[in-house]
């Protein structure tokens, strides 16, 4: 399968006139621009991921989160690692 990754005009305009058919001149630019919407909320997710929670720099460790206080009633449980 040598030279099938090169893709063209000629190959490009056969794809287009086949989806124009099949979906119609009406539906054509709808499923485009939601085709659009879609390849950016995927980039847009991957790039939020990175940034929302970011990892402490190496050679740092967080800070555990503080310890529950037990209120009248119940036992304390502590966690050993």
């Amino acid at each position: 399968m040598v030279g099938m990754s090169n893709v063209g005009v000629p190959e490009l305009a056969i794809v287009l006139i086949i989806a124009l058919i099949v979906f119609g001149p009406k539906r054509l630019p709808e499923l485009g621009r939601s085709l659009g919407k879609g390849i950016r909320e995927f980039r847009g997710s991957l790039g939020s991921d990175r940034d929302d929670d970011p990892e402490p720099p190496r050679g740092e460790i967080e800070p555990p989160p503080p310890a529950k206080q037990a209120s009248e009633g119940e036992t304390a449980v502590h966690d050993r690692n």
